[in-house]
């Protein structure tokens, strides 16, 4: 009911569909309950990265012409990360959607980057195309990955 958000015409089949199709349907059936799992008020018994998942489906499932997303990967684990990465590939695509986005890696494949400083458009293009540039988003998206991989190697030696 939850994921159908109040449309009668989408089934539990389609949800399920849904679900696979965007790759988080293993997720939804670890829950207790699987697909009758009754998510808390404000989704507060699922991770940060679990409720966003959730709201893709939603999204997916209601099919809109033009889809908004805005940090959608922001405050959430790596593995979540690389699930919604996979997940808004398939929720965007064949539609105009339009992503905010601070971690730069969500938005690798976009068909056209704009990007923002203090309110004005100062750079557009494609990814590769703005990194060959080596302008104000090659310095963000090389200042990102530097962060990753320091993250990555304290994580590493913590163990």
């Amino acid at each position: 009911e939850n994921l159908a958000f109040g449309d009668e015409t989408i089934t539990l089949d389609k949800i399920k569909a849904g679900a696979k199709e965007i790759e988080v349907d293993q997720f939804i059936e670890q829950l207790p309950g699987g697909y009758d799992y009754v998510v808390s008020e404000r989704g507060s018994s699922i991770s940060l990265g679990q409720r966003q998942l959730l709201s893709f489906l939603r999204a997916y499932l209601s099919d809109p012409k033009i889809l908004i997303l805005d940090e959608a990967t922001s405050s959430i684990d790596h593995e979540s990360e690389k699930l919604i990465q996979r997940a808004t590939e398939k929720i965007t695509k064949n539609r105009t959607s339009i992503i905010i986005a601070h971690r730069l890696s969500t938005i690798e494949k976009a068909d056209k980057i704009i990007v923002m400083e203090h309110g004005k458009i100062v750079e557009e293009g494609r990814h590769l195309e703005l990194l060959d540039k080596n302008g104000y988003y090659a310095t963000l998206y090389k200042a990102q990955l530097r962060h990753e991989v320091e993250m990555e190697e304290e994580q590493e030696e913590s163990k």
